[in-house]
């Protein structure tokens, strides 16, 4: 119930990194230039895997939609960002799924993996993102908002919004609490999981050269999920503790700014076959 004799909020301002005032123009530029090139590597990926017939395979049909996924998800807040942020969850733990095929059943991996199978499982990951996106979204509308009208983060997110609001916010808290507990464990289970079997094949593998080469690949697909689930996690599924504004601010840098900018590198600009398209499609398009 919303009180009696208070203005309700119709606006918000985000007070972003105020502490750090003498370097806003540092920043500033430093965030902008991270978004610049991760809206370019993104966008590089998606045009040379759509043109490049040889890269028509799940794995980059993967990719193509994560990275389309990234471009949106470091440019949106609130619903688009719980959305596409739950939509990339179910989207990672299906390409780890898709490696371990690859690695572990490579006889089987066409039929398996097979081009309906593909489909099939990047619909239920954007149609899963739109589904989680919903209940949060629909659960904060109906709560009502009086002053102050500052949110203390460097953008929309759900905790700092909801201790704006004058309503009682216990149920939203526990509904979206249990909501992230469901999705990051789920799917970081399954990620996981999946890079488990991986290594106890690569283990069987009589080269070292392959070893050492398969391990840095998904050594360095390891070191982008724990970044992106361990800084979720500690973000949306702890409990109920004083946290600083100011360490909550570093924390979501990391999954909203740095993962974005280290999927292209990672999953792309490190592959012999991406690498060698980009170099097809710049000799084609510039005369390199």
């Amino acid at each position: 119930m919303q009180p009696q004799n208070v203005s309700p909020v119709t606006e918000f301002q985000l007070l972003g990194f105020q502490d750090l005032l003498e370097w806003q123009t540092l920043l500033f530029a430093i965030f902008l230039l991270v978004y610049f090139l991760t809206i370019t590597g993104n966008i590089v990926i998606i045009s040379v895997v759509s043109q490049d017939p040889r890269l028509h395979s799940p794995m980059y049909t993967f990719l193509k939609h994560l990275s389309f996924l990234e471009i949106w998800y470091t440019s949106t807040t609130l619903y688009f960002f719980v959305f596409f942020g739950a939509t990339e969850c179910f989207l990672l733990a299906v390409m780890a799924y898709d490696r371990y095929l690859a690695i572990c059943s490579p006889l089987r991996y066409s039929l398996l993996m097979s081009p309906d199978v593909c489909t099939k499982l990047v619909a239920i990951s954007w149609l899963t993102g739109v589904v989680t996106g919903l209940l949060p979204s629909l659960m904060i509308s109906k709560l009502h908002f009086c002053r102050p009208n500052q949110i203390n983060h460097c953008f929309c997110d759900l905790p700092p919004l909801m201790q704006l609001s004058c309503s009682n916010i216990y149920v939203t808290e526990m509904a979206i609490f249990i909501l992230s507990i469901a999705v990051l464990s789920i799917c970081f289970c399954l990620t996981l999981v999946s890079y488990v079997l991986i290594v106890s094949s690569i283990l069987r593998i009589p080269s070292s050269s392959g070893r050492t080469k398969t391990f840095s690949t998904c050594g360095s697909h390891l070191a982008v999920i724990t970044i992106y689930y361990g800084t979720m996690i500690s973000m949306y599924v702890r409990p109920k503790t004083p946290q600083s504004p100011e360490a909550n601010k570093v924390i979501s840098v990391f999954y909203t700014t740095v993962t974005p900018l280290l999927n292209p590198v990672i999953y792309s600009l490190r592959n012999r076959d991406f690498k060698e398209a980009v170099r097809k499609a710049m000799r084609s398009k510039c005369g390199i």
